[in-house]
């Protein structure tokens, strides 16, 4: 079934190539709708309209994917390296190209900011440009043999077909730090974007399309959510797909752990945080709250790394809470169709009321609120940038992502307590701490039970280093040559008889 041309409600944001807004799925090439002709709604968080209405997948249309991607393999896992590096290049060429329709697009289907939604499409672009240059670098590695006339090697091979699932957040960037590495080892991948955001991810595909990625190499099947656990499933059941790769909360993320049991898929799982930030009683306050800005407020704090619990010492903890509230009461909230504003809309009702009922437990467990505290006047799922003080460690709001503009702060009294409460969580994802002492630098920097730590800084995302976590918040590695290893297996060669 072909897929109808996309006809989205207005264009608030100008975009210039509406042609980038695709309703169907991507499967062998070519864009497709659902069979049943079934559709789901993608909104524009800001006031709740309709942009446009899209193909509805189920595992039909997940197996058609599954069996192009599979058939693609056949071929894609022995184009060169540099064929692959040079055909990544030139989507990372066209994404940059169309940066600012991209950006329009993420702010439209997701409320993101526009300045912030440029800045991810940069960010997820330059996965693309670090994956085409390490798909040339895939080295293996020649053994010293213990026996003469033999020769030993170890030479690194794509696993075969990647599935990939990612969230809502950041749906250009979690897009391009999964097929990066995928396509760069030699993978094909089948993909299931967020219900809430779909559309970036669409655009993206239709982008590596034009750069002339070959048919089946990419595949993408947008769903609802009642939809998705049947594509999820048609996925986990299918014995040609040999990876995984998951973003998302950790219950789906043990759920698909389980499900890959039978065919014993590898798997990577970013999964969810509950990042504590430490303020030490030698930090430099105006650059730890710099960097908690960073950390907290980007997206609107809707971000699996973002500041979660902040825990400041005790002597230091009225002047620095005062220069937070100073700091988040000057963020400006607003639609990014409206103009330039710090702070967009959380992602649908359901996010606001779960940030709602965080803070009124807060409050009616003793913290205070220096700023914020409500809904904002905007209305729709906008929520004012809030400071919490006093805010008891039982509470949802200490203990469970908030995910929203919402910021609790608690006192300790030493470094053995900061350290303890730090990671007293089932999650190790980020942790971030202030301090300008060098010997305290190292020493909680190795004690933080977390896959990365952010010290004096709040943005530490970046592709050329391993993004992941420890305990509840997951296993493997996006970004860097960590993550490209991925997507591959080793295979050991033992030749003899040349003596």
């Amino acid at each position: 079934m072909t897929q109808a041309a996309a006809s989205p409600a207005g264009n608030p944001l100008a975009m210039e190539r509406l042609d980038l807004i695709k309703t169907g799925a991507f499967i062998g090439g070519e864009w497709v709708g659902e069979p049943s002709g079934a559709t789901f709604p993608v909104l524009n968080p800001a006031d709740g309209s309709l942009i446009v209405e899209i193909a509805d997948g189920g595992a039909d249309l997940a197996k058609a994917a599954a069996d192009a991607a599979a058939q693609a393999f056949v071929t894609w896992r022995h184009t060169t390296a540099k064929t692959r590096s040079s055909l990544l290049r030139a989507w990372f060429d066209l994404v940059i190209k169309h940066q600012d329709d991209l950006a329009r697009l993420m702010a439209w289907e997701m409320g993101k900011p526009l300045a912030e939604a440029k800045g991810e499409v940069a960010y997820g672009a330059g996965y693309l440009e670090w994956f085409a240059e390490e798909a040339k670098r895939a080295n293996g590695d020649v053994i010293p043999t213990p026996i003469a006339g033999r020769q030993m090697l170890a030479v690194r091979e794509p696993l075969g077909v990647a599935a990939v699932i990612t969230p809502w957040n950041f749906p250009v960037a979690m897009i391009a730090r999964k097929f990066g590495p995928a396509l760069a080892a030699g993978c094909t991948v089948v993909a299931k974007p967020a219900e809430d955001t779909p559309l970036s991810a669409l655009a993206l595909v239709q982008l590596a399309h034009e750069a002339g990625v070959p048919a089946g190499v990419i595949n993408i099947v947008p769903a609802s959510r009642a939809r998705t656990p049947d594509i999820a499933q048609a996925w986990l059941d299918d014995g040609r797909v040999r990876k995984i790769s998951f973003t998302g909360s950790t219950p789906v993320g043990k759920l698909l752990a389980r499900g890959s049991a039978d065919t014993l898929k590898r798997l990577s799982l970013e999964l969810g945080g509950d990042a504590p930030f430490i303020v030490f009683e030698d930090a430099d306050l105006d650059v730890a709250v710099d960097a908690l800005m960073k950390a907290k407020f980007r997206n609107a704090g809707q971000a699996c790394i973002a500041a979660n619990r902040v825990l400041v010492h005790d002597s230091i903890y009225d002047a620095f809470s005062g220069k937070m509230a100073d700091a988040v009461g000057r963020l400006t909230v607003g639609a990014a169709q409206d103009g330039a504003f710090d702070i967009g809309p959380l992602i649908n009702q359901r996010a606001l009321d779960k940030v709602e009922r965080l803070v009124a437990e807060a409050l009616a467990a003793g913290a205070r609120v220096l700023v914020g505290g409500a809904r904002h006047s905007s209305g729709g799922a906008f929520y004012q940038p809030t400071v919490l003080t006093d805010v008891p460690d039982h509470l949802r709001a200490s203990c469970e992502e908030i995910f929203g503009p919402v910021l609790p702060i608690a006192r300790f009294k030493t470094e053995d307590e900061a350290v303890a409460l730090a990671n007293d969580t089932a999650f190790g994802l980020a942790a971030y701490f202030c301090s300008k002492d060098q010997a305290r630098v190292w020493r909680v920097a190795g004690r933080l039970e977390a896959g990365m730590v952010g010290i004096n800084e709040g943005a530490i995302s970046s592709e050329y280093a391993p993004f992941g976590g420890v305990k509840e918040s997951g296993y493997g590695r996006e970004g860097s040559v960590h993550g490209l290893a991925e997507y591959q297996s080793l295979k050991y060669i033992c030749m003899g008889g040349l003596g």
